[in-house]
Formats: structure tokens, C-alpha cells, sequence
């Protein structure tokens, strides 16, 4: 009786941690930013029995009502889900299962903070605005967090300014100056850009002109491994077919792989690869134009 029951609590906890089609479907539309649709998705799969010992669901309801509080009207209808997301959350720290959530969810965790910041500061002046209640609940939920540190944008992993990523560093300054530019099929300038039309362009201001579609790119690269790639690298992702989407890597090396890409939904933006249930399975390799230090 007793190993059955022990392989039952296994299999709860295993349940509620193992990554799912849906769930991954779940963390592809928040990492895009379909807020409202992660926020009905969720909760169509709270009254799923399936569902039952996963926290997930909640926990993804809880980050997308706070990143919908943020605009006015939403907040306005929807002060009760709100509170209840913050409780959620809370309660969801104070667990260990919980906890190993949050850990594996740390970048969207951290990038929900820089959110909340700079929303809460906007919002400080306002005489009807519960100020203290949102920074009381900051306090209590991100303090003692293995956040990730960002930037102003949103996504933007900061890297160091050592002088042997100079040049790698001016490339990605390049990239940067296009965040916001929105996504264009076939589109290869500032007024639009579909992901290998960006990477030729960043490449081509660089002073390097390699070629237009994401599989040629990847072809006429110098092939890295995983360990290698690093700031400045590219990294190249498939379907099961050929080579269909590529990005600029903006981490160092021994960080989490991170990328400033097209993305068809946000345009230019950063996303960090590893946290990422949908990019990292598609990954296929990476591989650089920078010529090597002789």
C-alpha cells in the first residue's frame, strides 16, 4: 500500500511539472504576448480533470492577469481576478512545487517584474490607485528570486562591455536600433522585416553581405556548437523541414541563449531561447559570420 501511494504522489508531482502540447501552447502565446488569449486558454484548462494536480494553468492565468491589469480598462473590470492572481501567486511561492515552477519560469518571471516596475511608477501619482497594495505584493513575491537581469526592453538580457566582445557588441548594437520595427514577409528594412531579411540587414550595416533566406544563411555560415555560439552568433531553427527561421544571439557565452529576432507577432524583440518550450526543441544549430581573432 505504501509504494502505491508513493508512486502516486510521483506521479502528481510528475504531472504537474511535465511539459505538455498544451501548456507549451500556453507559453509560446504569453512569450509572443497574447496575453488575453493565454488569460482564456488557462482557464478553459482549469476545468479540465486532466488538470487537476497541475498548477500550471493557474500559474500562467495569474501572469497574464497581471500583465493585463496594466491596461486601464481591464483593470477596471477585473479587480477581483486580479487580487485573486496576486493571492495565487503568493501562495504558489510559499510551496515547494511551486518554487520549482517559478525557477523554471524564472525569465518570465523577471520580465513580469520590469513590467510591474514601470507600470507602478507610472501609476504613482494617481490619487485613485492602490499604490501600496502593488508594491506591498511586489515585495512579498520577487524578493528572494533568482530574477534574471533586463534592460528597459522588455526581454532584453543585459550583457557586459568587455573589450574582447567589442566588436560583437557593435553588431548587436545594430540589431537593438530595430526593436519595435514590426514584422513584414519578405520585408528587409526598417519599415519591415520578416527574421532573415533582419539578420541580412544587421549583417549588411556590419559591412557583411551573406545571403537572403534563413536555410542559405545557414548553409553558408561557419558551423558552431552549441558550447561555442555566443554574442554576435546566429542561431537557426526548423520544423522538421528545412531551415525556416533565424535570429541574432545576444548572450555570452555560459548564458542563457537569448535572441533578438523577427518575430511574427511582436516584430524586432528578444526572447530567451532556453526558457522557451516552443524555440528551443526547433533549434537546428548555430553559426557565425565573424571572421575568428587570428
Amino acid at each position: 500500500m505504501n509504494r502505491i501511494f508513493s508512486f502516486f504522489l510521483l506521479f502528481i508531482s510528475f504531472h504537474g511539472l511535465a511539459q505538455n502540447p498544451a501548456i507549451d501552447h500556453l507559453e509560446m502565446l504569453y512569450d509572443q504576448g497574447y496575453y488575453k488569449l493565454v488569460y482564456r486558454k488557462s482557464m478553459r484548462l482549469l476545468d479540465k480533470p486532466d488538470y487537476d494536480f497541475s498548477k500550471l494553468p493557474a500559474y500562467y492565468q495569474a501572469i497574464s492577469a497581471l500583465q493585463l491589469a496594466q491596461d486601464e480598462h481591464w483593470y477596471r473590470r477585473h479587480q477581483t481576478r486580479i487580487e485573486e492572481a496576486k493571492s495565487f501567486l503568493l501562495e504558489l511561492k510559499g510551496t515547494f512545487k511551486g518554487q520549482k515552477i517559478i525557477k523554471a519560469h524564472i525569465s518570465e518571471v523577471s520580465f513580469l517584474k520590469k513590467d510591474l516596475d514601470s507600470w507602478l511608477a507610472i501609476r504613482k501619482q494617481s490619487k485613485s490607485f492602490d499604490h501600496a497594495n502593488w508594491q506591498r505584493f511586489v515585495q512579498q513575491f520577487f524578493t528572494d528570486l533568482p530574477l534574471i537581469e533586463v534592460d528597459g526592453n522588455k526581454g532584453n538580457v543585459l550583457v557586459s562591455n568587455r573589450p574582447e566582445l567589442k566588436e560583437r557588441n557593435e553588431l548587436i548594437d545594430i540589431a537593438k536600433k530595430q526593436l519595435g520595427v514590426p514584422y513584414v514577409p519578405a520585408g528587409i528594412d526598417p519599415s519591415g522585416f520578416d527574421c532573415s531579411g533582419f539578420t541580412s540587414f544587421v549583417l549588411q550595416q556590419y559591412g557583411k553581405n551573406i545571403p537572403r533566406r534563413a536555410a542559405d544563411q545557414f548553409d553558408s555560415s561557419i558551423q558552431l556548437s552549441e558550447d561555442e555560439a555566443q554574442i554576435g552568433d546566429f542561431v537557426f531553427f526548423s520544423n522538421g523541414g528545412e531551415v525556416n527561421h533565424v535570429g541574432i544571439l545576444i548572450n555570452e557565452k555560459g548564458q542563457p541563449k537569448t535572441m533578438i529576432h523577427a518575430s511574427s507577432s511582436k516584430g524586432i524583440s528578444i526572447v530567451e531561447i532556453e526558457s522557451s518550450s516552443y524555440w528551443k526543441p526547433r533549434i537546428v544549430g548555430y553559426g557565425t559570420f565573424i571572421s575568428p581573432k587570428k
